[in-house]
């Protein structure tokens, strides 16, 4: 297991904040008040400790298949349907959605290998990442990427209640490696990918998966 680049600040001023209450709470407080300077102290070590592993990514063999879509972020399968777009599609898609816990790891992987053809960003509000308006309503980063059998994929970032900043790593013109990161939404949310209406769906309403590795879907 290592710690991603995103959390290097975040953990560096969690650090900082314990180093900094915890000196105080010993300067400060009569060393008869030891069992609330201890009580402090074993709080913020474990507040520090999830900082620390929000931000892990776990060992891996990732999986690479061209007549797969795999899951984009780890977390729940919170719905599958079909929609109108509202955003770069026309017609009807097939839409799988992954919610991501704070617990989960918030890595974000590419579900297939393909040309980056279309992205944007949207600022927005930091509705619950389950409210059925979060994906119009909320910060939100989204991509499109073509696979070599001239379908499309749009996948989207979206920010939740907790997460205030979303990180994309592909450009237009680029090529994204299926399982390679996508980016980082930090705190908590969810991803939204919009396939092809006739794409064959593996997974169920409820299930956990992991990027990189879960087949959500694959061609028809």
């Amino acid at each position: 297991m290592r710690i991603h680049k995103e959390g290097t600040g975040s953990i560096s001023l969690s650090v900082c904040i314990f180093i900094a209450v915890n000196s105080l709470l010993f300067l400060c407080l009569p060393s008869s008040w030891w069992i609330l300077q201890y009580a402090i102290l074993l709080m913020t070590l474990v507040g520090m400790s999830l900082v620390v592993y929000f931000f892990r990514i776990p060992s891996r063999v990732l999986a690479e298949d061209d007549n797969l879509i795999l899951a984009p972020c780890d977390g729940k399968v919170v719905v599958i349907e079909e929609v109108e777009p509202d955003e770069y599609f026309m017609e009807k898609r097939l839409q799988i959605s992954v919610f991501m816990s704070v617990l989960n790891v918030h890595v974000n992987r590419n579900p297939i290998t393909g040309e980056v053809v279309y992205s944007q960003y949207h600022p927005g509000k930091h509705l619950v990442a389950w409210h059925p308006k979060s994906s119009l309503l909320n910060e939100r980063h989204t991509v499109v990427l073509k696979h070599k059998n001239g379908q499309e994929v749009l996948a989207k970032q979206i920010a939740g209640a907790l997460a205030k900043r979303i990180v994309n790593y592909l450009h237009v013109g680029g090529v994204a490696t299926q399982s390679e990161e996508l980016g980082f939404i930090k705190f908590g949310s969810r991803v939204d990918l919009l396939l092809p209406i006739d794409t064959v769906v593996n997974v169920k309403l409820g299930d956990c998966v992991q990027s990189g590795i879960t087949p959500l879907a694959k061609w028809k």
